[in-house]
Protein backbone atom coordinates (compact mmCIF):
# COMPACT_ATOMS: atom_id res chain seq x y z
CA UNK A 1 0.00 0.00 0.00
CA UNK A 2 1.37 3.41 -0.83
CA UNK A 3 -0.03 5.77 2.43
CA UNK A 4 2.52 4.85 5.45
CA UNK A 5 0.47 3.78 8.22
CA UNK A 6 0.79 2.99 12.22
CA UNK A 7 -0.38 -0.11 12.69
CA UNK A 8 -1.76 -0.26 16.41
CA UNK A 9 -2.12 -3.00 18.62
CA UNK A 10 -2.65 -5.55 15.90
CA UNK A 11 -2.55 -9.11 16.51
CA UNK A 12 0.33 -11.35 14.78
CA UNK A 13 -0.79 -14.74 14.08
CA UNK A 14 -0.61 -17.26 16.83
CA UNK A 15 2.25 -18.86 17.59
CA UNK A 16 0.55 -22.49 18.66
CA UNK A 17 -1.93 -22.87 15.91
CA UNK A 18 -4.34 -23.28 18.03
CA UNK A 19 -5.36 -20.35 20.50
CA UNK A 20 -8.59 -18.41 19.10
CA UNK A 21 -8.00 -14.56 19.35
CA UNK A 22 -10.12 -11.79 18.99
CA UNK A 23 -8.88 -8.34 16.98
CA UNK A 24 -9.16 -5.65 19.09
CA UNK A 25 -7.79 -3.10 16.63
CA UNK A 26 -8.38 -3.52 13.23
CA UNK A 27 -6.40 -0.49 10.75
CA UNK A 28 -7.60 -1.17 7.49
CA UNK A 29 -10.96 -2.14 6.05
CA UNK A 30 -11.54 -2.67 2.42
CA UNK A 31 -14.56 -1.61 1.27
CA UNK A 32 -16.92 -2.79 -1.90
CA UNK A 33 -18.77 -0.39 -2.71
CA UNK A 34 -20.33 -1.01 -6.24
CA UNK A 35 -20.42 -4.25 -7.85
CA UNK A 36 -20.36 -3.04 -11.55
CA UNK A 37 -17.42 -1.89 -13.44
CA UNK A 38 -16.94 0.39 -16.69
CA UNK A 39 -14.23 -1.98 -17.76
CA UNK A 40 -14.21 -5.07 -19.67
CA UNK A 41 -10.48 -5.70 -18.81
CA UNK A 42 -9.18 -8.89 -19.28
CA UNK A 43 -7.46 -10.58 -16.81
CA UNK A 44 -11.27 -9.80 -14.45
CA UNK A 45 -14.89 -10.90 -14.70
CA UNK A 46 -16.26 -8.11 -12.21
CA UNK A 47 -17.59 -6.06 -15.64
CA UNK A 48 -19.62 -9.41 -16.46
CA UNK A 49 -22.17 -8.95 -13.34
CA UNK A 50 -25.65 -7.39 -14.46
CA UNK A 51 -27.04 -6.66 -11.41
CA UNK A 52 -25.22 -2.99 -10.25
CA UNK A 53 -25.80 -3.80 -6.45
CA UNK A 54 -24.33 -0.80 -4.47
CA UNK A 55 -23.33 -0.44 -0.90
CA UNK A 56 -26.20 0.90 1.27
CA UNK A 57 -25.11 3.87 3.38
CA UNK A 58 -27.89 3.73 5.34
CA UNK A 59 -27.48 0.19 6.83
CA UNK A 60 -23.53 0.78 6.40
CA UNK A 61 -24.17 3.12 9.30
CA UNK A 62 -25.15 0.22 11.76
CA UNK A 63 -21.24 -0.65 11.59
CA UNK A 64 -20.02 2.78 12.78
CA UNK A 65 -19.67 1.65 16.49
CA UNK A 66 -17.75 -1.29 14.97
CA UNK A 67 -15.03 1.01 13.24
CA UNK A 68 -14.76 3.37 16.31
CA UNK A 69 -14.08 0.12 18.89
CA UNK A 70 -12.21 -1.82 16.21
CA UNK A 71 -9.88 1.57 14.92
CA UNK A 72 -10.16 1.88 11.71
CA UNK A 73 -7.66 4.32 10.46
CA UNK A 74 -7.63 3.33 6.68
CA UNK A 75 -10.34 2.27 4.51
CA UNK A 76 -10.08 1.11 0.86
CA UNK A 77 -12.75 1.93 -1.69
CA UNK A 78 -12.99 -0.49 -4.11
CA UNK A 79 -15.45 -2.70 -6.41
CA UNK A 80 -16.56 -2.74 -9.16
CA UNK A 81 -15.71 1.08 -9.97
CA UNK A 82 -16.68 2.43 -6.80
CA UNK A 83 -17.43 6.18 -8.32
CA UNK A 84 -20.63 4.39 -9.56
CA UNK A 85 -21.95 4.88 -6.47
CA UNK A 86 -24.92 7.45 -6.54
CA UNK A 87 -24.30 8.79 -2.50
CA UNK A 88 -20.66 8.12 -2.28
CA UNK A 89 -20.09 11.63 -0.29
CA UNK A 90 -22.48 10.18 2.27
CA UNK A 91 -20.47 7.00 2.55
CA UNK A 92 -17.11 8.84 2.93
CA UNK A 93 -18.61 11.95 5.51
CA UNK A 94 -20.01 8.41 7.58
CA UNK A 95 -16.38 7.12 7.59
CA UNK A 96 -15.35 10.55 8.57
CA UNK A 97 -17.02 10.56 11.52
CA UNK A 98 -16.76 7.39 12.92
CA UNK A 99 -12.64 8.63 12.84
CA UNK A 100 -11.38 6.90 9.51
CA UNK A 101 -7.99 9.19 8.48
CA UNK A 102 -7.17 8.03 5.31
CA UNK A 103 -9.94 7.54 2.35
CA UNK A 104 -8.27 5.51 -0.75
CA UNK A 105 -10.05 5.19 -4.06
CA UNK A 106 -9.47 2.15 -6.23
CA UNK A 107 -10.60 3.30 -9.44
CA UNK A 108 -10.33 2.37 -13.34
CA UNK A 109 -10.08 6.53 -13.74
CA UNK A 110 -12.50 6.50 -16.17
CA UNK A 111 -14.89 8.72 -14.15
CA UNK A 112 -11.99 11.03 -12.60
CA UNK A 113 -12.90 14.39 -14.45
CA UNK A 114 -16.95 13.54 -13.98
CA UNK A 115 -16.47 12.98 -10.22
CA UNK A 116 -13.76 15.34 -9.24
CA UNK A 117 -15.76 17.23 -6.92
CA UNK A 118 -16.33 14.15 -4.82
CA UNK A 119 -13.13 13.15 -5.12
CA UNK A 120 -11.53 16.25 -4.22
CA UNK A 121 -13.50 17.05 -1.05
CA UNK A 122 -13.40 13.33 0.21
CA UNK A 123 -10.57 11.27 -0.92
CA UNK A 124 -7.03 10.93 0.37
CA UNK A 125 -5.37 8.75 -2.16
CA UNK A 126 -6.16 7.88 -5.82
CA UNK A 127 -4.61 4.52 -7.23
CA UNK A 128 -5.77 4.11 -10.79
CA UNK A 129 -5.17 1.20 -13.07
CA UNK A 130 -2.75 1.52 -15.97
CA UNK A 131 -2.02 -1.10 -17.94
CA UNK A 132 0.83 0.28 -19.76
CA UNK A 133 1.03 2.86 -22.80
CA UNK A 134 -2.29 4.41 -24.60
CA UNK A 135 -2.47 1.47 -27.12
CA UNK A 136 -1.71 -1.42 -24.95
CA UNK A 137 -3.65 0.36 -21.76
CA UNK A 138 -7.08 0.90 -24.38
CA UNK A 139 -6.78 -3.15 -25.49
CA UNK A 140 -6.25 -4.20 -22.12
CA UNK A 141 -9.34 -2.03 -20.81
CA UNK A 142 -11.36 -3.16 -23.86
CA UNK A 143 -12.68 0.64 -23.87
CA UNK A 144 -11.90 2.75 -26.86
CA UNK A 145 -10.31 6.42 -25.08
CA UNK A 146 -9.15 4.74 -22.28
CA UNK A 147 -6.04 6.36 -21.49
CA UNK A 148 -6.95 9.43 -22.68
CA UNK A 149 -10.07 9.78 -20.63
CA UNK A 150 -7.66 8.62 -17.82
CA UNK A 151 -5.39 11.54 -18.70
CA UNK A 152 -8.44 14.30 -18.95
CA UNK A 153 -9.86 13.05 -15.41
CA UNK A 154 -6.25 13.37 -13.92
CA UNK A 155 -5.80 16.64 -14.94
CA UNK A 156 -8.85 18.28 -14.06
CA UNK A 157 -8.42 15.94 -10.23
CA UNK A 158 -4.80 17.69 -10.10
CA UNK A 159 -6.35 21.64 -10.55
CA UNK A 160 -9.00 21.26 -8.05
CA UNK A 161 -6.55 19.22 -5.12
CA UNK A 162 -3.01 20.18 -6.56
CA UNK A 163 -1.66 17.87 -3.43
CA UNK A 164 -3.96 14.64 -3.66
CA UNK A 165 -1.68 11.88 -4.05
CA UNK A 166 -2.90 9.96 -7.53
CA UNK A 167 -0.67 6.39 -7.98
CA UNK A 168 -0.79 3.71 -10.64
CA UNK A 169 -1.42 0.24 -10.30
CA UNK A 170 -0.51 -2.05 -13.22
CA UNK A 171 -1.12 -6.07 -13.21
CA UNK A 172 1.63 -7.52 -15.22
CA UNK A 173 -0.06 -10.48 -17.83
CA UNK A 174 0.82 -11.60 -21.70
CA UNK A 175 -0.30 -8.42 -22.83
CA UNK A 176 1.46 -5.55 -21.18
CA UNK A 177 4.78 -8.15 -20.00
CA UNK A 178 7.14 -6.66 -22.26
CA UNK A 179 6.16 -3.06 -22.12
CA UNK A 180 6.91 -2.12 -18.20
CA UNK A 181 9.53 0.84 -18.96
CA UNK A 182 6.82 2.21 -21.19
CA UNK A 183 4.40 1.93 -18.89
CA UNK A 184 6.68 3.65 -16.35
CA UNK A 185 7.39 6.33 -18.93
CA UNK A 186 3.27 6.57 -19.70
CA UNK A 187 3.00 7.18 -15.38
CA UNK A 188 5.25 10.08 -15.67
CA UNK A 189 3.61 11.59 -18.40
CA UNK A 190 0.08 11.28 -16.77
CA UNK A 191 1.65 13.25 -13.85
CA UNK A 192 1.30 10.26 -11.53
CA UNK A 193 3.16 9.96 -8.15
CA UNK A 194 4.25 6.36 -8.49
CA UNK A 195 3.37 3.23 -10.22
CA UNK A 196 3.59 -0.06 -8.77
CA UNK A 197 3.65 -3.76 -10.38
CA UNK A 198 2.22 -6.89 -9.60
CA UNK A 199 1.34 -10.16 -11.26
CA UNK A 200 -1.73 -10.71 -12.67
CA UNK A 201 -4.38 -13.50 -9.93
CA UNK A 202 -5.10 -16.74 -12.36
CA UNK A 203 -5.36 -19.22 -9.45
CA UNK A 204 -8.02 -17.98 -7.25
CA UNK A 205 -12.05 -16.97 -7.18
CA UNK A 206 -11.64 -13.38 -6.40
CA UNK A 207 -12.83 -10.78 -8.49
CA UNK A 208 -16.01 -12.42 -9.39
CA UNK A 209 -15.07 -15.64 -10.66
CA UNK A 210 -17.62 -18.17 -9.51
CA UNK A 211 -15.43 -20.90 -10.34
CA UNK A 212 -11.86 -20.91 -10.28
CA UNK A 213 -10.78 -20.47 -14.22
CA UNK A 214 -9.63 -22.96 -16.11
CA UNK A 215 -6.33 -23.77 -17.74
CA UNK A 216 -7.53 -22.27 -21.17
CA UNK A 217 -8.70 -19.42 -19.98
CA UNK A 218 -5.46 -18.97 -17.69
CA UNK A 219 -3.55 -19.31 -20.24
CA UNK A 220 -4.97 -16.21 -22.36
CA UNK A 221 -3.39 -13.85 -19.45
CA UNK A 222 -0.26 -16.21 -18.42
CA UNK A 223 2.77 -16.51 -19.56
CA UNK A 224 4.78 -18.76 -21.71
CA UNK A 225 8.04 -20.07 -20.81
CA UNK A 226 9.49 -18.13 -23.64
CA UNK A 227 7.20 -15.07 -22.41
CA UNK A 228 8.63 -15.48 -19.08
CA UNK A 229 12.17 -14.80 -20.05
CA UNK A 230 11.13 -12.38 -22.37
CA UNK A 231 9.63 -10.56 -18.52
CA UNK A 232 12.90 -11.48 -16.74
CA UNK A 233 14.75 -9.73 -19.67
CA UNK A 234 12.54 -6.86 -19.56
CA UNK A 235 12.70 -6.25 -15.55
CA UNK A 236 16.64 -6.65 -15.71
CA UNK A 237 16.37 -3.20 -18.00
CA UNK A 238 13.89 -1.94 -15.81
CA UNK A 239 16.06 -2.43 -12.88
CA UNK A 240 18.99 -1.18 -14.86
CA UNK A 241 17.39 1.79 -16.79
CA UNK A 242 14.81 3.30 -14.25
CA UNK A 243 17.33 2.94 -10.81
CA UNK A 244 16.27 6.44 -9.94
CA UNK A 245 12.89 5.25 -10.18
CA UNK A 246 13.82 2.68 -7.98
CA UNK A 247 15.86 4.94 -5.79
CA UNK A 248 13.26 7.44 -5.49
CA UNK A 249 10.21 5.09 -5.01
CA UNK A 250 8.33 6.36 -7.93
CA UNK A 251 8.12 2.69 -8.49
CA UNK A 252 7.23 1.20 -5.59
CA UNK A 253 9.03 -2.00 -5.48
CA UNK A 254 11.80 -2.83 -4.71
CA UNK A 255 14.18 -4.37 -7.62
CA UNK A 256 13.66 -8.26 -5.68
CA UNK A 257 10.13 -7.46 -5.67
CA UNK A 258 10.04 -6.79 -9.09
CA UNK A 259 11.89 -10.23 -9.92
CA UNK A 260 8.91 -11.96 -7.83
CA UNK A 261 6.80 -10.74 -10.65
CA UNK A 262 8.46 -13.25 -13.73
CA UNK A 263 8.62 -15.99 -10.36
CA UNK A 264 4.89 -16.21 -9.85
CA UNK A 265 4.25 -17.52 -13.48
CA UNK A 266 7.24 -19.79 -13.59
CA UNK A 267 5.42 -21.17 -10.56
CA UNK A 268 2.16 -21.63 -12.01
CA UNK A 269 4.35 -23.65 -15.14
CA UNK A 270 6.19 -25.83 -12.58
CA UNK A 271 9.85 -24.68 -12.68
CA UNK A 272 9.55 -23.07 -9.28
CA UNK A 273 7.73 -24.21 -5.78
CA UNK A 274 5.58 -21.90 -4.97
CA UNK A 275 6.59 -19.55 -1.92
CA UNK A 276 4.23 -17.61 0.48
CA UNK A 277 4.81 -13.76 0.79
CA UNK A 278 5.30 -12.52 4.58
CA UNK A 279 1.92 -11.35 5.17
CA UNK A 280 -0.70 -10.76 8.52
CA UNK A 281 -3.45 -9.39 6.32
CA UNK A 282 -6.32 -11.32 8.05
CA UNK A 283 -4.83 -10.41 11.91
CA UNK A 284 -4.81 -6.67 10.58
CA UNK A 285 -7.45 -6.03 7.55
CA UNK A 286 -10.73 -7.25 6.13
CA UNK A 287 -12.53 -7.47 3.26
CA UNK A 288 -16.39 -6.42 3.27
CA UNK A 289 -18.59 -6.88 0.23
CA UNK A 290 -21.61 -5.45 -1.01
CA UNK A 291 -23.97 -8.14 0.29
CA UNK A 292 -22.01 -7.99 3.58
CA UNK A 293 -19.99 -10.84 3.34
CA UNK A 294 -16.40 -10.36 5.04
CA UNK A 295 -13.66 -12.04 4.24
CA UNK A 296 -9.77 -11.78 5.59
CA UNK A 297 -8.53 -11.01 2.57
CA UNK A 298 -9.76 -11.10 -1.41
CA UNK A 299 -8.54 -14.79 -1.96
CA UNK A 300 -9.71 -16.42 1.41
CA UNK A 301 -13.09 -17.82 2.15
CA UNK A 302 -15.45 -15.42 3.39
CA UNK A 303 -15.90 -15.92 7.44
CA UNK A 304 -19.57 -14.57 8.04
CA UNK A 305 -21.40 -12.16 6.90
CA UNK A 306 -22.96 -9.02 8.61
CA UNK A 307 -26.67 -9.49 7.61
CA UNK A 308 -27.88 -9.98 11.36
CA UNK A 309 -24.23 -8.77 12.89
CA UNK A 310 -21.81 -6.08 13.53
CA UNK A 311 -18.70 -6.14 11.63
CA UNK A 312 -17.09 -6.47 15.18
CA UNK A 313 -18.97 -9.44 15.60
CA UNK A 314 -18.11 -11.05 12.05
CA UNK A 315 -14.39 -10.82 12.45
CA UNK A 316 -14.46 -12.26 15.88
CA UNK A 317 -17.06 -14.59 15.11
CA UNK A 318 -15.42 -18.42 16.50
CA UNK A 319 -15.42 -19.18 12.46
CA UNK A 320 -13.03 -16.57 11.82
CA UNK A 321 -11.00 -17.11 15.14
CA UNK A 322 -11.13 -20.36 14.16
CA UNK A 323 -9.43 -19.38 10.75
CA UNK A 324 -7.13 -17.18 12.50
CA UNK A 325 -5.94 -19.60 14.86
CA UNK A 326 -5.49 -22.35 12.05
CA UNK A 327 -3.82 -20.09 9.27
CA UNK A 328 -0.02 -20.83 8.46
CA UNK A 329 0.84 -18.52 6.24
CA UNK A 330 3.52 -20.67 4.60
CA UNK A 331 1.86 -23.70 4.60
CA UNK A 332 -1.36 -22.23 2.62
CA UNK A 333 -1.76 -23.33 -0.97
CA UNK A 334 -3.86 -19.51 -1.22
CA UNK A 335 -1.25 -17.88 0.40
CA UNK A 336 1.68 -19.70 -1.27
CA UNK A 337 -0.30 -18.58 -4.93
CA UNK A 338 -1.19 -14.75 -3.50
CA UNK A 339 -0.05 -11.93 -5.97
CA UNK A 340 -0.96 -9.13 -3.82
CA UNK A 341 0.02 -9.60 0.11
CA UNK A 342 -0.19 -7.05 3.09
CA UNK A 343 2.80 -6.96 5.77
CA UNK A 344 2.64 -4.51 8.57
CA UNK A 345 4.63 -4.38 11.96
CA UNK A 346 2.77 -3.54 14.88
CA UNK A 347 5.25 -0.67 15.92
CA UNK A 348 6.45 -0.26 11.92
CA UNK A 349 5.27 2.77 9.80
CA UNK A 350 5.20 1.57 6.70
CA UNK A 351 3.88 -1.54 5.18
CA UNK A 352 6.21 -3.91 2.68
CA UNK A 353 3.56 -4.99 0.56
CA UNK A 354 -0.15 -3.89 -0.56
CA UNK A 355 -3.98 -5.52 0.02
CA UNK A 356 -4.54 -3.41 -2.88
CA UNK A 357 -6.02 -5.19 -6.23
Amino acid sequence: MATDLVIIDSQPPPEDGGILQKITSLPILLLHVHESCNCRCQMCDIWRRRDGKELDVADFARHRDSLVRLGVRHVVLTGGEPLLHRDLPGLCRLLREAGVQIITLLTTGLLLERRAEVIADWIDEVIVSLDGPQEVHDRVRRVQGAFRIMSAGIRVIRQRKPALQILGRTTVQKANHRVLRQTVSAAQALGLDSISFLAADLTSQAFNRELIWPGERQDEIALTRSEVEDLEAEVDLLIRECADEIRSRFIVESETKLRRIARRFRERLGDLQPVAPMCNAPWVSAVMEVDGSVRPCFFHDRVGNTHGATLEQVINSVGAQRFRASLRVSDNATCQRCVCSLHYEPTSTAGNDSVLP
